[in-house]
């Protein structure tokens, strides 16, 4: 689960992390009176779920309240990535910024643990920085639930050019480990961690992931989100138990089980094709989560074909089957649907989709790109 810029900025203040002075406004008026309160240089930033926002013009940095006001009537509205800028973070800006560094804490399955990633270059995506310039990354690990105060210590005086900073760096450190613990974060993220012309060092930017599997233990997380910014298919795709994440191809995909739909999407790309979502059905046979999901795949205009590739193990095959011939009854489905069974019951699903316009597949192979030769308007 994600939340907004000025919300993680507000969790980094409960647990002692320097931020600047903020007031979310949802008009220009509040835009305004807030500039007006902070009496000063603000940056107004555009608060969406998404990067990119500076790029965009999202993110304007002004001198005084009018200048506010313009920028505020400029960013609200605004479309950023497929998102309705609604409200927007003033923020105090009086301070000059004399240097920026990165630093940011994952969950890291690779080593059973977390994470920190740090770099002396800050303000720019860790991503440029690993690929040009890995060696200005630094990083250590943990497996502990107690802070790892001596990797910390000898990173912390790394990461700006004045030594007396190491003492507030490891301190925001500390603050950025108990709120990735207590809070279930998967990801907390501090970009830029700035130190002023003032001597102070303050998180000038957030980002914190939690993990929804653990939202039950956490109700004060679950009131910061922000239903707007989420994808309205992915939601109802878990009200009905399944498994859907969005992406910008053209071939709508239908798998049982995670790996296999992992699987499928890289085939789809090895041969040159582009998926258009993740689908994960899961391992029961009910008839009505196929239907479900055909409506999902459907609703997106951008899909141009449909591949199910179904191994039944729990799942049984005939279900499936039955589940795409009610999809056919209750859904106006024009678009070519590739389908291959394999496991249990699959002869029996098999043959109850023959007479039918839909396309089979023998293997999993031959049923992608059959997949992508009808997404391109190909005979199959």
């Amino acid at each position: 689960m994600k939340i907004h810029e000025y919300q993680a900025k507000d969790l980094f203040r409960d647990y002692g992390i320097p931020v600047p002075p903020q007031r979310l406004a949802t008009t220009p008026e509040e835009v305004e009176a807030a500039a007006r309160e902070f009496g000063g240089t603000v940056a107004v930033k555009a608060q969406v779920h998404v990067g990119g926002r500076g790029k965009a013009g999202g993110i304007k940095v002004v001198a005084d309240a009018a200048a506010a006001r313009d920028a505020g009537e400029k960013i609200l509205g605004m479309d950023i990535k497929g998102i309705t800028v609604k409200k927007v973070a003033v923020v105090e800006s009086d301070a000059e910024i004399v240097e920026e560094a990165y630093l940011g804490i994952i969950l890291d399955r690779a080593v059973k643990g977390i994470s920190f990633i740090c770099s002396a270059d800050g303000g720019v995506d860790i991503e440029e920085v690993a690929a040009k310039t890995p060696e200005r990354i630094l990083t250590f690990h943990t497996t502990s639930d107690a802070f790892p105060e001596e990797q910390a210590r000898e990173v912390a005086g790394r990461l700006f050019s004045k030594a007396e900073t190491a003492a507030a760096v490891l301190d925001v450190m500390r603050g950025l480990f108990k709120l990735f613990r207590e809070k279930d974060c998967s990801l907390a993220e501090i970009n830029p961690l700035v130190l002023n012309n003032r001597d102070e060092v303050v998180a000038l930017d957030g980002k914190i992931n939690f993990d929804e599997n653990a939202l039950y233990r956490q109700a004060d997380i679950l009131e910061l989100r922000d239903m707007d910014e989420e994808d309205i298919n992915e939601i109802e795709a878990k009200e009905k138990g399944l498994s859907f994440v969005q992406l910008d191809g053209d071939i709508g995909c239908m798998v049982n089980g995670a790996g296999l739909a992992m699987a499928t999407m890289d085939m789809i790309n090895f041969f040159g094709g582009e998926p258009a979502n993740f689908l994960d059905v899961g391992g029961s046979s009910n008839p009505d989560k196929v239907v479900h999901a055909f409506k999902l795949l459907t609703s997106n205009p951008k899909v141009k074909a449909i591949l199910v590739n179904i191994f039944g193990g729990i799942t049984r095959c005939d279900d499936i089957a039955r589940g795409i011939l009610e999809s056919y009854a209750q859904i106006d489905i024009a678009l070519p649907i590739v389908i291959r069974l394999g496991g249990t019951n699959a002869e029996e699903g098999m043959a109850m989709l023959n007479d039918t316009p839909l396309i089979t597949a023998s293997s999993f192979e031959s049923a992608v790109k059959k997949a992508i030769a009808a997404a391109k308007g190909e005979a199959v």
